[in-house]
């Protein structure tokens, strides 16, 4: 993946603040999750770079945990040989904006709105994404909106979108169980990414875990195209 598009999206979901070390940068989530708590490498870096943003996390009483994108082997050996232990393989995908936002969104059904409204925030709260990774959205400087999903005369599914440059980042989407087959996912997608054009966007990235079968293919379905990969080192 384009190294800037990374950044760009990295912009759209930001920790509470980040440390570099030397080529590592270091995020401290504050409860936000591991993608905003986390080590990951943005350029040359050496072993005391890694101990140092290691011990940055010690400090900041977060649990030790690398991002580790695909092809940066000798990032993943450094933590194999600290113990850390590999978890939750992640894919990047992409989509071109036109073609996104080219589908039908039936009236009534997909909304783009900012700030997100209390059932958002108690959907978002029962899926996991609790209040320190809502956080995360007040804290993109770009443009940002709160999607929400209508089926049956009532709130069915929320997500995020925010825009850095030329990328849209989408995160957070959840739907409903009992809303699900009804295409109000897609729905939330195409509602993004009429929104992100209006701000100048040309691309939507997201990441999702390589486990969730059912929205890759509804990604892929969509015309998302894996980019990219990471996975996460923690220790034991």
């Amino acid at each position: 993946m384009d190294p800037a598009r990374l950044e760009a999206l990295e912009a759209t979901w930001p920790p509470v603040e980040a440390v570099r070390f030397g080529g590592l940068l270091a995020g401290r989530g504050a409860g936000g999750g591991g993608r905003l708590s986390s080590i990951r490498q943005v350029g040359e870096w050496c072993d005391a770079d890694l101990d140092a943003a290691l011990a940055r996390q010690d400090a900041w009483g977060e649990a030790r945990l690398l991002r580790v994108l695909d092809g940066q082997e000798r990032l993943a050996e450094a933590a194999r040989a600290r113990g850390m232990v590999l978890r939750q393989p992640t894919a990047i995908l992409t989509a071109p904006l036109e073609a996104l936002a080219a589908g039908d969104i039936p009236r009534m059904t997909a909304f783009a709105l900012w700030p997100p409204l209390a059932v958002q925030r108690a959907i978002w709260q029962a899926h996991g994404i609790n209040p320190a990774r809502q956080a995360a959205m007040a804290r993109v400087a770009g443009p940002h909106v709160a999607l929400l999903g209508r089926q049956g005369d009532r709130a069915a599914g929320t997500g995020f979108c925010a825009v850095s440059g030329p990328v849209a980042g989408l995160h957070a989407v959840v739907v409903e169980p009992a809303m699900r087959g009804a295409r109000l996912g897609e729905y939330m997608l195409r509602r993004a990414a009429e929104w992100a054009r209006g701000q100048g966007a040309q691309v939507m990235a997201l990441a999702v875990t390589r486990e969730n079968a059912p929205a890759l293919r509804l990604y892929t379905r969509l015309g998302f195209r894996e980019v990219a990969g990471y996975v996460y080192f923690h220790a034991p």
